[in-house]
């Protein structure tokens, strides 16, 4: 497209108010286009961004809907070259709108895509539904050979209601066509508001490449006051190799603090600490320190908080950073009733870009509603931490999903925003039922759901956590069991030393599990004799029962078993090697031994039956959930009671002071 005369300009705004006019009766989007200077920072919603040099090939599918992968040259990060005679998509992950977000929690009615071009060819606008369908909203040829040239589409947000994306897609016949500085913007005026990023580590040499990644972009680190890492690691991140470059990309805004090991809990609370007390800024944004970061997702979480029409928590998905063209979390919900979290109704997880592109996708399009996001990046707005308090002392797990239930009281919703992400390791590969973390699950979900279930979900912690319990013992996980054991027994004890275990908890689990032969791990079965039974055995045992009643025999048949003295050889010599994927209770339960991998595949342990310890363990169990029930309603108005406490500056001030 050529520049147009003053008059042309006048004739083709005319032309656009008749379309928009139209348009509105059916309830459709209008676009339009016309001459357009480059739009102010502060009213950019959503910047059109292309992978990083250092990025893996499978990362392009989030940037770019390729037929033919590799037929862009990208420029820069903000600037793209399509050949002749080709047809690309920004129907992708991190450059389609994500509209009905914006629809449903910000003041904007109107996006306007704004970008320049050099070059020849045909741009078109479209939209998709909830139910996927695309739209056609308006195309326009591009003829501007020489020199670059400012476009502009105006698109409303009316039909977005349930669901929806915009994107362009570009076309090219005998010339090549180049983008550059494309942007979904905004001409409602938004308030300027900094933020503070923090991160706690204990991951020096992940958390220095995300730092550097962070400070890479001028932009970026225009709306960032201060970049604060609270560094509870053995190995301190100032000493940790690439960090000079962080500090020197970073400059005066970074802040190293230094102290014990409290946990993410206590490292995410330091953040949210010296953003609110310590710094002007008026949002907080937390994320992991092993994570890859998209530094775009900085910008576009700070600009859909100042563009909500209320105040809200906005969390980022989360890729898998193992497959990198994955997305893994789509959005969760915590289940009051049952007391965890899980997908929100309607979320897809593990979804392969690089296989399967957004605008060819029916299940991408609705919007998810969440009510909480996973710390692994999430923003708040200070008025949000002001109002609601402090996290909980609860070392890890479960501080971020209480925290969004609480914030969520007072009026202040979460919402996960597409195309705001890090890539992060999928908890798919982690042992963390099972493994020391196990007590914290358990602790911590009996903390939240005394402070937000109703009082009948007792009933289900007891149920599930008996089933639970069995499971466990008949896996021969022993060490699992006795850290769940003392966490209910921590829980029964009040909410009184929950401050005091940030330093004293870790330390006493391990303690406890060191002795276990399930908690000991060697690199690989080899360093064990090799099995005595036949693997065809494990062939009949491996299909998972379904009916009811075959469920009651198997369990009946392995709790027999487990009673009965095992085989003495079985002891020195494991009857089976089982993957991780294998290792089910209805196969474990039917073995005196047997090693078993890790989830990631580091490791192995050697699981040995034991009838005493299976007697003991079931017995405290069955005491402790026990004394659980009868004493639920006193607990739960003892842990609210305690909430303010908990939670205030002043109670978190005296940890930080500690040393």
């Amino acid at each position: 497209m050529t520049d147009r005369t003053p008059d042309e300009s006048a004739a083709a705004t005319k032309r656009a108010g008749t379309a928009t006019a139209a348009e509105s009766k059916t309830g459709e989007a209008a676009a339009t286009r016309s001459k357009s200077r480059k739009v102010a920072p502060e009213q950019v919603l959503q910047r059109v961004v292309f992978p990083r040099g250092e990025d893996p090939l499978d990362v392009r599918a989030l940037y770019i809907d390729e037929p033919q992968t590799g037929t862009t040259t990208v420029v820069s990060r903000r600037s793209i070259k399509v050949p002749a005679h080709s047809k690309i998509s920004l129907a992708s992950y991190f450059n389609a709108f994500p509209a009905s977000y914006w629809k449903r929690w910000t003041k904007v009615d109107e996006v306007v895509l704004r970008l320049k071009v050099k070059g020849a060819g045909r741009l078109d606008v479209y939209r998709s539904k909830a139910n996927g369908d695309s739209v056609h909203l308006e195309g326009a040829p591009v003829a501007s050979p020489k020199s670059w040239t400012w476009l502009e589409f105006r698109v409303s947000l009316k039909p977005f209601e349930d669901g929806g994306w915009i994107w362009f897609d570009l076309f090219t016949n005998d010339s090549a066509l180049e983008v550059d500085e494309a942007a979904w913007t905004t001409d409602v005026e938004l308030p300027r508001q900094r933020v503070v990023v923090g991160t706690t580590t204990i991951r020096p040499a992940d958390c220095v490449v995300a730092l550097q990644t962070l400070g890479e972009d001028p932009e970026v680190m225009a709306v960032v006051e201060k970049v604060v890492v609270a560094d509870q690691g053995g190995q301190k991140i100032r000493d940790t190799e690439g960090f000079e470059l962080a500090a020197e990309r970073l400059g005066d805004k970074l802040q190293v603090i230094e102290q014990a090991n409290i946990g993410g809990s206590g490292g995410f609370t330091r953040v949210m600490y010296e953003g609110v007390h310590n710094s002007d800024a008026e949002q907080v944004l937390l994320m992991d320190d092993d994570i890859a970061l998209e530094p775009d997702g900085v910008l576009r979480a700070n600009a859909f908080a100042r563009a909500a029409s209320h105040p809200v928590i906005v969390g980022g998905h989360m890729l898998n950073l193992q497959a990198r063209s994955r997305l893994h979390s789509m959005g969760e919900v915590v289940d009051v009733g049952v007391g965890i979290w899980r997908p929100a109704p309607g979320a897809v997880t593990d979804y392969d870009f690089a296989k399967t592109p957004l605008r060819k996708s029916k299940k991408l399009h609705k919007r998810i509603d969440a009510n909480y996001n996973g710390w692994w990046m999430c923003l708040f707005p200070r008025e949000v931490i002001e109002n609601s308090g402090l996290p909980l002392p609860l070392f890890i797990k479960f501080d971020d999903s209480e925290y969004s239930l609480r914030a969520g009281a007072h009026g202040y919703p979460t919402v996960t925003l597409p195309g705001a992400a890090v890539w992060h390791m999928p908890w798919t590969d982690k042992n963390d039922a099972t493994d020391w973390t196990a007590y914290f699950h358990t602790r911590n979900r009996l903390v939240m759901a005394a402070l937000h279930s109703p009082e009948e979900v007792r009933q289900v912690l007891v149920k599930q956590g008996l089933k639970l319990t069995l499971r466990h013992l008949l896996s021969m996980e022993y060490s699992t069991v006795a850290v769940q054991q003392k966490a209910i027994e921590d829980f029964l004890a009040g909410p009184g030393e929950l401050f005091d275990s940030l330093r004293t908890a870790r330390p006493d689990v391990l303690e406890l599990r060191k002795d276990y032969d399930d908690a000991k791990t060697l690199p690989s079965a080899r360093e064990f004799p090799p099995p005595s039974a036949d693997p065809i055995m494990a062939e009949g045992l491996l299909k998972p029962p379904v009916n009811p009643a075959v469920i009651a025999a198997r369990a009946s048949k392995a709790l027999l078993h487990n009673l009965k003295e095992p085989d003495q050889a079985a002891g020195e010599r494991p009857q089976l090697n089982i993957p991780a994927d294998s290792a089910r209770w209805f196969l474990l339960g039917a073995l005196d031994s047997a090693t078993v991998s890790n989830a990631d595949g580091s490791g192995v342990s050697f699981r040995r039956r034991d009838p005493e310890e299976f007697r003991r363990l079931g017995l405290r169990a069955l005491a402790n959930y026990r004394k659980l029930a009868r004493e639920w309603p006193r607990l739960r108005e003892v842990y609210r009671a305690a909430l303010p406490e908990l939670t205030s500056p002043e109670s978190w001030k005296q940890v930080f002071d500690e040393k």
